[in-house]
């Protein structure tokens, strides 16, 4: 990618996982009520336990679904009380309840949400914060900076993901992981 797009890749606000000294950085553009997104992390998890300390995850936001804004904000709101991932896992895993494409029940979501360990009072209350919606701007200028049209959008060191499978994703991985961690 071109080195003027650079900072559209990671910004200061950006959630990450995994080992910052990593050398192998996947920028994972996601929506919260994406299936496929739901599908693919527990498959980057494996590959980043598999290599410990080499890949560092970075998610970012392609608002796309209707709805999706409002599960962003809970994902940032929940970021206030530490709790993102362990919110990010409970919405992947309680998706079918809440965000099917034909009936869309956005409600549903309240349900699950105790189960990350969230003070759903003041989660309510944080999502209403001006700088969340700062940061939902900023994803979105970065995805049509980067040109990504689909969830899950993925950059493996900056390199685009050109045809989308779970095998095309874990050997550019694994190419950038020889490239960088010589043996």
């Amino acid at each position: 990618m071109a080195k003027e797009n650079a900072s559209a890749f990671v910004r200061e606000q950006s959630q990450s996982l995994g080992s910052d000294d990593a050398k192998v950085c996947i920028v994972e553009f996601m929506d919260p009520a994406c299936e496929t997104c739901a599908a693919y992390f527990p498959f980057l998890k494996q590959l980043m336990d598999a290599n410990p300390g080499k890949i560092k995850l970075v998610l970012r936001y392609a608002p796309f679904h209707d709805d999706a804004d409002y599960f962003v904000k809970m994902l940032e709101a929940a970021k206030k009380q530490g709790k993102y991932w362990e919110t990010l896992n409970i919405m992947f895993k309680s998706q079918p309840c809440w965000a099917s494409h034909t009936n869309p029940q956005p409600q549903e979501i309240w349900q699950f949400l105790p189960m990350a360990g969230l003070d759903v009072e003041q989660l309510q209350k944080d999502m209403t914060d001006p700088s969340i919606e700062k940061i939902i701007e900023q994803d979105i200028a970065d995805v049509k900076t980067l040109d990504v049209h689909k969830t899950p959008g993925f950059f493996v060191n900056g390199k685009p993901l050109q045809t989308f499978s779970y095998l095309q994703l874990q050997q550019l991985i694994e190419s950038e992981i020889l490239a960088n961690y010589p043996k």
